[in-house]
């Protein structure tokens, strides 16, 4: 289809980079309109509207479309990939409004800058592609593209609170927080963090 072969206009204008004016405060305490994004990469798809964060899938199957998606929805989705919470929106949906306000609780901060500057944090730059040549599969480092970079971050904020909670006592809420935090603030005990150094240190290699 022609809208696949040109991702640059399959964006909105909606897209993050330029966050548009008197939107909602998200879950009707958090200001977004003076969210700053300091990855210049990742403006464009840093998606902060806030005037509905259930799409019902309507980008679903469509590529580059997901860009359009909030990043509070997209973090809502990919919570929704653990076999506890497979297709339970609402579940999910209360979870990351309950981390946020225990990040709120901790940091005395606007939760959704902390999220931003977590996703910044846990974007990976560059990674590994296999070449086949003569036989063999060979690794070789690539830059990853900002869409992706995105995705990585989100997914693994979501795997590292999800796998904390096997064995431990806290709630998903409260491992969905910390997880956020530790993120935000570089901290490599973060499972998005470590996993971003390990991407980067192979790609290091196969340079």
């Amino acid at each position: 289809m022609e809208e696949e072969n040109i991702p640059e206009e399959n964006v909105s204008d909606d897209a993050a980079g330029d966050i548009p004016e008197n939107l909602p405060p998200l879950f009707g305490k958090y200001e977004v309109s003076n969210i700053v994004i300091g990855d210049k990469g990742l403006a464009r798809y840093m998606n902060l509207d806030t005037r509905k964060l259930h799409q019902h899938a309507r980008h679903a199957n469509r590529r580059f479309k997901k860009a359009n998606l909030s990043i509070i929805e997209r973090l809502i989705n990919n919570m929704m990939r653990t076999e506890r919470y497979t297709g339970k929106k609402t579940k999910a949906y209360n979870v990351v409004k309950d981390a946020f306000e225990i990040i709120h609780q901790k940091t005395k901060e606007n939760p959704v800058q902390i999220f931003v500057k977590a996703i910044e944090n846990a974007a990976p730059r560059e990674e590994t592609t296999r070449l086949f040549l003569s036989g063999i599969y060979i690794p070789q480092a690539v830059d990853s593209a900002p869409l992706r970079r995105l995705d990585i971050a989100l997914r693994n904020i979501c795997r590292g609170a999800t796998s904390s909670t096997m064995g431990n006592k806290k709630s998903i809420e409260s491992c969905l927080a910390d997880e956020i935090i530790k993120a935000y603030k570089d901290d490599p005990s973060s499972f998005a963090v470590s996993k971003k150094g390990e991407m980067e240190r192979i790609a290091k290699s196969a340079r």
